[in-house]
């Protein structure tokens, strides 16, 4: 299933507690990325004294803060679930319904292209269309 994509402010607010707290990687955690932040939090731990791991949250908080939406896609990692649901006769499907899926999912990419719709509202919409089939 689609997870909404996280709040990159939030992302970043961690990731600066991070930095000046003992333990850092409250943010991968966060973004849903458990290895990256257990391997903070060890960084963290061995030394409380490591700049590793501060020095990376820091780099991350300002990349969080200061891409915007690049950032927004990039911090919405989850991937979608497979679908197993698909006709399993793909020579059933009209020509007709093919082309104007088609067609349907230019426009929408375009619009995505021209920054009019977000990543997260471009796959809604793309699941939309596949569902509707």
């Amino acid at each position: 299933m689609l997870k909404k994509p996280k709040d990159r402010r939030v992302a970043a607010l961690l990731a600066l507690a991070g930095a000046v707290s003992p333990i850092s990687g409250w943010h991968k955690f966060y973004l849903g990325q458990p290895g990256w932040g257990c391997l903070y939090f060890t960084l963290s731990l061995v030394n409380p004294w490591n700049p590793i791991p501060r020095i990376a949250s820091v780099i991350e908080a300002v990349w969080y803060l200061f891409h915007g939406e690049h950032a927004e896609s990039s911090l919405s990692l989850s991937l979608p679930s497979p679908r197993f649901d698909r006709p399993s006769n793909p020579a059933a499907i009209h020509p007709q319904q093919v082309t104007a899926f088609g067609d349907a999912l230019r426009e929408l990419d375009t619009l995505r292209q021209e920054g009019l719709i977000s990543e997260y509202e471009f796959e809604q919409k793309r699941r939309q269309l596949l569902d509707a089939k």
